[in-house]
């Protein structure tokens, strides 16, 4: 079956009186493996389950593949959806679980068979077909879930949070395995997430939700580097932000905040007059002389963690505390809590988020 595409048209949604979806635009192109990032409350997971059919929005067009699926019910949509608990039936077999849809589909036996044993082999299950859950452990159940979902040849593969169950260790694991599936498979995929890690590490693009709207939609070096805005750079990686005033003075920028005082901007730096948020990520920020061009502060050490392959200190500049991370090198000794020592940050790595973005 070729990918095919999902478009969302102008999309609100409502729960009585609370809107819960604000005007979504977005676009899917087909094959893609794409995320919707948020924190609870979002509104990702009542998209999602907008797209399968089970909520119903008051306004906007759903296409999938072109085709308006608006008003028309789940199962004949064409989509299949990997729900969070991953509802396998505990009395069941692998095997039964993974035929349940196209027993519903009424498939003649022979082509249920070969149906289950193909993507129970696919998702690497093909020995453990006459086991119930509850002999799985939690990746191989998930597995279980997905290989019943592709089992229906879907359009579009739907994962709501399908990696939350798992302890670190086999989160990371499995979503390696779900990255390789879905690229074999190149299904059009759509992965419902909280955790920035699983976004940035599976999918070709993530659009940010935050209060039922679409924040930021790109690519996930795309976010990091580059947030419009001041809830995409805290959500997407740590950051340093600073709220404050840009204001012209003698042919330089000078930047006026609570927390840092007021300072010169390094030229370069594409700010504009205005109000807005300045921005840089820990890993920029460099402890010790450094005449590169860039924002020149002065520090004191306040904490320090030792986080394996950095250290991250905590450094107080005025009114205000800079996260910086320095990697770890054996035999170098930390900087001695409450020392003073020069920061800088190098231009290119300060990103100028105005009110407008």
């Amino acid at each position: 079956m070729n990918p095919v595409g999902l478009d969302i048209r102008n999309v609100a949604l409502s729960f009585g009186d609370t809107p819960v979806l604000r005007d979504i635009e977005l676009s899917v192109v087909p094959g893609e493996f794409f995320a919707l990032l948020g924190p609870s409350g979002s509104g990702k997971s009542t998209l999602l389950r907008l797209i399968a059919g089970f909520n119903r929005h008051q306004r906007g067009e759903v296409l999938i593949g072109g085709r308006d699926v608006t008003g028309i019910p789940p199962w004949e949509r064409n989509v299949g959806m990997v729900f969070q608990n991953y509802a396998l039936w505990p009395h069941m077999t692998v095997a039964q679980n993974v035929a349940f849809g196209l027993e519903e589909r009424r498939l003649a036996g022979a082509d249920i068979r070969n149906k289950v044993a193909a993507v129970l082999e696919l998702v690497g299950l093909a020995d453990y077909a006459t086991r119930r859950p509850g002999q799985l452990s939690g990746g191989q159940q998930q597995r279980v879930a997905i290989a019943r979902t592709l089992a229906i040849e879907p359009q579009v593969l739907l994962l709501d949070e399908p990696l939350s169950n798992l302890d670190a260790r086999l989160r990371v694991q499995t979503r390696k395995e779900l990255v390789r599936l879905q690229r074999r498979l190149g299904i059009t995929t759509i992965f419902v997430t909280h955790d920035q890690e699983e976004a940035l590490t599976t999918c070709h693009r993530v659009a940010v939700m935050d209060q039922g709207v679409i924040q930021q939609v790109g690519a996930p070096m795309e976010l990091f580097d580059h947030p419009v805005n001041r809830f995409v750079a805290q959500f997407v990686g740590t950051a340093n932000l600073f709220s404050g005033t840009v204001r012209g003075e003698g042919g330089a920028l000078r930047f006026a905040s609570p927390q840092l005082g007021d300072i010169v901007l390094p030229a370069g730096l594409a700010a504009r007059e205005g109000t807005g948020d300045l921005t840089f990520r820990p890993h920029a920020v460099r402890i010790g002389a450094d005449d590169a061009p860039g924002l020149r502060l002065e520090g004191r050490v306040e904490s320090a963690e030792f986080l394996g392959e950095f250290l991250r200190y905590e450094l107080r500049v005025g009114e205000s505390v800079i996260v910086a991370d320095v990697p770890h090198a054996r035999g170098r000794a930390p900087l001695e809590l409450g020392s003073s020592v020069p920061l800088s940050v190098p231009t290119s790595e300060i990103r100028w988020v105005g009110s407008e973005p």
